[in-house]
């Protein structure tokens, strides 16, 4: 049989075809997906769920004039592979390579680009807007899956469509959870039937009839309209939000999905319509259909087998330290909570369920309710753990600032992916928790500089009843540092050297300790010897000792895996405070640069950064061999 996937480098090959070999297509297209996951690593299940929807949205839609966003995006693979960049599948989430989300700059077929939840409702909703505004007919698209419900945000989108009337299309991609359940032939038939112009026109004329008779009769006609849809679809929700709502369907059955989305397109039907359709995430690879969590994200995997590559490492990773210690806390002091955004496996909750399952709650991609209900609990007597990750505790930070900070309440913050996360990109780096954390009053903001330091702090956040705290670590594996036990807790504010030398002073935040050990020893082959300090603490500092040693040597330099604001925004404010830099005193501060750092392997993505040990070195002897200038007449710098 001749490879018809060959012959597609664009969604306009794809419709050269018949209906009949879109099947076809879509057995290639997920053989091809498959194998290049296994080579490639990253998001599996999620797109095998879509391959049949991919193939018919870009059958029936004329894109890229037509609009498609994916929600999160982490399903795109498959739209990629059809959509101009096939020869480059492979590069995915490598360095210069493709992202392993939608990107606008990557491809005229990414509208908008995504790689956090439930935001293409409302960025489609903009677009319809927009075309509507413009006299411009072109389709809108998005495709949001079940999961992804479970936000607030894609509820306000759709409330603000129904009252627009928006002619936008929201597919629901429900994977996981049954919303509605199918019902097999009849529900197929009967959503063709729903979503044709026949039934579009007859509904319509239907109300005009029904509308010269009495309001009474009226209403009792809409109701009973109302009511046959229902019973038959299930979309009473989504009805009620002004959507005309079509489903559930076989989201595997690719004729099916294409008759369907025809329907829609060509309808004459003013307003926005859901369209639910049923699939089975990890379809079509044994391996990952029998997995728990369908392949949702995975490493290089042997495709005969699906054993996946593990970690080279023999160290735990950060992520099970946490889950570990907080269930030996948990075990001593029946208060502490779990709280995770869905990602129970990510942060490590999965592991703290199976001990206490009525202490660990599971939100939903729900951010921001996830604090405020931290918060309550926190109001009475509790001590909840907020388990997420940097990039996602975003979503929440008005919750925190309101709140949580401004009632001083003992909120707990387990920030996991703190930093560069490697082939996530920046869309998943954890870049920001330090500066919008360490401004709040009442906060305690916490880096651990190794797995050892991060059981201390969270010991240290068990005994923290009057203010929030946070503590942040790093993906992947600890340093192998020994665990102390959990009667070990920190003094708050108190730093901790490591080292002492003459003239430079490295003052450390996080995870970046052990490039700054490397650093401080080939300095020494040169005959520079540092001091280093771990900070631990951003809020509050150790000011004594930032003092001291500022007072003590030349050059101070600060180093953290955050934006700027962070903590060395705060360390030279206590330092210009206090006058320390009257003494001539030499300080940087090294920071995540101002750019959006693209995939690549961490450690790559620290050089760009600057923040590996060479980069430490270079700093240290360029700031050593600098001069100090000062203005010696006083209008120098006036107009």
């Amino acid at each position: 049989m001749a490879r018809l996937l060959k012959q597609i480098n664009f969604p306009s090959d794809l419709r050269k075809f018949k209906k009949a070999d879109l099947k076809q297509i879509s057995e290639e297209l997920r053989e091809e997906l498959i194998e290049v996951v296994s080579e490639t690593g990253g998001h599996l299940g999620a797109g095998l769920g879509v391959i049949e929807l991919t193939v018919a949205l870009h059958y029936v839609f004329n894109t890229p004039k037509d609009k498609l966003v994916w929600d999160v995006s982490h399903q795109c693979y498959p739209h990629k592979i059809i959509t101009g960049r096939k020869n480059r599948i492979r590069t995915l989430r490598q360095g210069g390579g493709l992202s392993g989300f939608t990107k606008r700059t990557e491809s005229e077929y990414d509208p908008f680009g995504a790689a956090h939840s439930s935001t293409s409702i409302s960025s489609t909703l903009g677009m319809a807007v927009a075309k509507k505004l413009s006299n411009n007919n072109n389709s809108v698209v998005a495709v949001i899956g079940d999961g992804a419900m479970s936000a607030g945000m894609a509820y306000e989108a759709m409330n603000n469509a129904g009252a627009l009337k928006s002619n936008l299309i929201v597919i629901l991609n429900d994977n996981d959870m049954s919303i509605a359940r199918p019902v097999g032939a009849m529900s197929n038939y009967l959503a063709k039937l729903l979503s044709g112009k026949l039934y579009f026109s007859l509904r319509e004329t239907v109300k005009m009839v029904i509308s010269a008779f009495s309001k009474r009769f009226s209403q009792k006609a809409g109701k009973a309209e109302d009511l046959l849809r229902n019973i038959v679809t299930g979309g009473t929700l989504f009805s009620e939000l002004g959507f005309y709502y079509v489903g559930p369907i076989d989201g595997h059955n690719v004729e099916n999905l294409v008759q369907v989305f025809e329907n829609v397109k060509n309808s004459n039907h003013k307003g926005p319509v859901l369209i639910h359709i049923r699939t089975q995430k990890g379809k079509g690879y044994e391996p990952a259909e029998s997995s728990g969590d369908k392949y949702h994200g995975v490493s290089k995997f042997n495709v005969s087998t699906g054993e996946q590559s593990k970690s080279k490492s023999s160290n735990p990773s950060y992520t099970k330290v946490f889950a570990e210690t907080l269930i030996k806390h948990a075990q001593q002091d029946t208060k502490i909570i779990g709280i995770t955004g869905a990602m129970p496996s990510g942060t490590g909750l999965n592991l703290f369920e199976k001990k206490f399952p009525d202490r660990t709650f599971d939100v939903g991609i729900a951010e921001q309710h996830a604090v405020t209900f931290a918060a309550g609990l926190a109001t009475e007597g509790y001590k909840p753990y907020a388990a997420i990750y940097s990039t996602f505790l975003q979503r929440a930070y008005d919750q925190i600032v309101h709140d949580v900070a401004l009632q001083s309440l003992p909120v707990r913050f387990a920030i996991d992916r703190a930093g560069l996360v490697g082939a996530d990109g920046p869309t998943h780096a954890g870049s920001f928790d330090i500066t919008f954390l360490a401004t709040l009053p009442n906060f305690i903001v916490m880096a651990a500089s190794d797995e050892a330091e991060l059981v201390r702090m969270i010991n240290t956040s068990v005994s923290i009843n009057d203010r929030p705290s946070a503590f942040r670590y790093p993906r992947g594996n600890g340093t192998g540092a020994q665990l102390p036990n959990i009667d070990e807790i920190l003094e708050i504010g108190k730093a901790r050297v490591i080292k002492e030398g003459k003239k430079v002073a490295i003052l450390n935040f996080g995870a970046r300790l052990e490039e700054c050990n490397k650093a401080s020893q080939k300095l020494s082959n040169k005959g520079i010897e540092c001091t280093i300090v771990d900070a631990r603490f951003a809020k509050p500092l150790d000011e004594k000792l930032i003092i001291e040693i500022a007072t003590n040597h030349e050059v101070l330099i600060t180093i953290e895996e955050g934006s700027i604001g962070g903590f060395g925004s705060h360390v030279m404010q206590l330092l210009s405070d206090r006058g320390v830099f009257d003494t001539g005193l030499k300080f940087r501060s090294m920071i995540l640069p101002d750019i959006f750092i693209d995939q690549d392997t961490p450690q790559n993505m620290y050089q760009i950064a600057g923040l590996d040990h060479l980069s430490i070195i270079n700093k240290v002897e360029e700031t050593l061999n600098s001069k100090i200038i000062l203005a010696k007449n006083k209008n120098k710098f006036s107009n």
